[in-house]
């Protein structure tokens, strides 16, 4: 069982509330944010170790596609189910705008309404020949319907459940790929993978809204990766405050105006109230 996060003090949330409130602000999400919805974290303090697809080994080879999709059909089980939890809700309720480096979709299904997928959307399944998009449900049925020896679900929260939908789990040894029903082409979940380069037009977008703010609340991320880290990065550099919640260090900490090592949950719910309450 992971170990309960720390709470806010009421200092933190002074401090939070000190630099959000009043100022237009951007919040810049990562899969902390999502851990209380029974999503595990790749890099927190209580993640286990994990070793995600890289994108030239999914585009290469059949065997590596055929791990992807086996642990992706066992994981998707319990990670389609997934929903929204207070942090989501608290985001939503403040109307922040919103660049998440996750892919579940809990903020738009918690009611934000501006919203970067950053790194795409696990509920989305792309050819890469034809470039035809489906719905990952539909693809979890004609898997299921090409697999059905393939039993059991990956419970949510589980430890073998990993962040971006599939599973931690022995290699199969027999499962049928199913292709594009369009061309008969190789499909990959419409996400950014290890190796791969988030589309220039959703950094763009992010790095407009970056500029639109007057501070960014970094919630939930360690920052590890650059495609996330740039963002608090031009914002302290163009004067705007950065504000950090995250259970652990992060690649940010000495760029934040306030730092709050804590649960994102509890943190973003107080926060809101307290918000709500000086207006």
């Amino acid at each position: 069982m992971p170990a309960p996060k720390p709470q806010p003090s009421a200092a933190d949330l002074e401090r939070l509330a000190g630099v959000l409130g009043g100022r237009r602000w951007l919040a810049l999400t990562g899969a902390g944010l999502s851990t209380d919805s029974g999503i595990p974290d790749y890099r927190g303090p209580d993640a286990r170790p994990t070793h995600p697809i890289q994108y030239g080994d999914f585009v290469r080879h059949a065997d590596a596609r055929r791990r992807y999709w086996a642990r992706s059909m066992m994981g998707y089980r319990s990670f389609g189910a997934a929903a929204p939890n207070p942090g989501h809700h608290a985001l939503a309720a403040l109307a922040a705008p919103v660049v998440t480096q996750n892919v579940d979709g809990l903020h738009t299904l918690a009611g934000s309404t501006t919203v970067i997928d950053l790194h795409g959307l696990i509920e989305r399944v792309a050819c890469l020949d034809c470039a035809e998009l489906t719905t990952r449900l539909a693809l979890q049925e004609r898997l299921e319907a090409a697999n059905p020896h393939v039993t059991g679900r990956i419970p949510a929260g589980d430890a073998e459940l990993r962040p971006d939908g599939d599973a931690d789990i022995p290699d199969p040894v027999d499962l049928t790929v199913v292709p594009c029903e369009r061309c008969g082409g190789v499909l990959k979940p419409d996400v950014v993978f290890f190796g791969e380069n988030v589309p220039p037009d959703r950094v763009e977008q992010a790095y407009a809204l970056v500029e639109d703010a007057e501070a960014v609340l970094v919630a939930g991320s360690s920052l590890t990766v650059m495609s996330g880290l740039r963002f608090a990065r031009h914002a302290a550099k163009t004067g705007k405050p950065v504000a950090i919640v995250n259970h652990g260090r992060t690649r940010a900490d000495d760029l934040a105006a306030v730092r709050v090592d804590a649960g994102t949950s509890e943190t973003l719910s107080a926060l809101a109230t307290m918000l709500a309450a000086a207006h």
